[in-house]
């Protein structure tokens, strides 16, 4: 009797830690096509975004913000609200930048948490040649979080680059 009961508590001890390393393998499974898919999602905010400024549409490009975004633009105005930033990028559209292009480049996508991803980004903006004082590089940092609607861009900051001649 006392062997079968030890038995019995063995294959169960067993039969939990089975389940367990199951559940883990489960889960890191699904993080791995999660983080996939989240990437993809990302990757598509900025594609999105890209695609507003060479079409000039202002929502186009706004729409990869959450609502009560934070936008600090490269002079170092600051914008709040998805509204706000389509609202401003709608008025340099159709005025100041209405003949550039620009080519927006991910250097890193880091995950702080499952729902929270920094974004650096690197841009180039093309003008015509009468237009050259527009073009500048950019050195952007997303942050992103994931809620039920998807990844939305929470903060922007976007920095000028400025080439160093005494490199």
């Amino acid at each position: 009797m006392k062997r079968s009961s030890t038995s019995i508590k063995l294959l169960t001890t067993f039969a939990a830690f089975m389940l367990c390393v199951f559940t883990v393998l489960a889960q890191g499974a699904r993080a791995t096509t999660t983080c996939a898919e989240d990437e993809a999602a990302i990757r598509e905010n900025v594609r999105q975004m890209e695609a507003g400024w060479n079409t000039k549409q202002g929502a186009l490009f706004a729409k990869p913000f959450a609502p009560d975004a934070d936008y600090v633009v490269i002079n170092g105005m600051y914008f709040q609200g998805r509204d706000a930033i389509e609202k401003a990028h709608q008025q340099i559209f159709n005025t100041v930048f209405k003949n550039t292009t620009v080519r927006l480049s991910i250097k890193q996508i880091r995950f702080l948490r499952l729902d929270v991803a920094v974004v650096h980004v690197t841009g180039h903006r093309d003008a015509p040649e009468n237009e050259r004082e527009l073009v500048s590089d950019a050195f952007m940092t997303m942050v992103m979080t994931r809620d039920k609607e998807g990844w939305k861009i929470a903060a922007f900051q976007n920095t000028q680059i400025i080439a160093n001649p005494q490199r």
